[in-house]
């Protein structure tokens, strides 16, 4: 099967690589892709495929948060989702954060479009961005739940500004 390049999505002050999922046998050839995007840590959210000890001995972290092939995720991984986003991009500026589905069509994109939307983009845009990068993304029931999500703005990073008293 031909899949897609993996792509980088960057808006503001976050960096994603949306990737299919990698196998054990073409695992390096995946941590080479990683480590030129500066990844650090894997979300991946399908089933496994391969072994992360190898990843893990190189210094990327990776959390297994599947949910069903064609669907949204529930409201327990978008939390720990959105958590993630937020310390990852507060405690390391510039890094990126790869998420992998079987194909990076559907289930990958929507987690980065759930970060995009909680960081300020609406809906209609932040599909529009990633389909820019990655023909195909999303399906209709996706799209529909993308639609009708509601943000609580918990991607909004405030500039650390100083007040002089004198």
């Amino acid at each position: 099967m031909n899949r897609p390049a993996p792509v980088e999505i960057t808006y503001r002050n976050m960096r994603f690589l949306i990737a299919h999922n990698p196998n054990q046998a073409s695992l390096n050839k995946f941590l080479q892709e990683l480590k030129r995007n500066g990844v650090t840590t894997i979300v991946r959210v399908c089933e496994a495929t391969y072994n992360t000890d190898f990843l893990e001995q190189e210094g990327i972290q990776v959390f297994d948060w599947p949910f069903a092939d064609g669907t949204a995720p529930s409201n327990q991984i978008v939390d720990q989702w959105l958590d993630l986003v937020k310390r990852k991009f507060r405690e390391s500026p510039g890094c990126c954060i790869a998420v992998h589905c079987t194909a990076g069509l559907g289930r990958a994109p929507v987690m980065v479009a759930l970060a995009l939307i909680e960081g300020g983009m609406k809906y209609e845009e932040a599909v529009q961005f990633i389909r820019q990068k990655r023909r195909g993304a999303f399906n209709s029931k996706q799209l529909s739940y993308l639609e009708n999500y509601h943000p609580k703005r918990r991607l909004r990073f405030r500039s650390r500004r100083t007040c002089l008293i004198q």
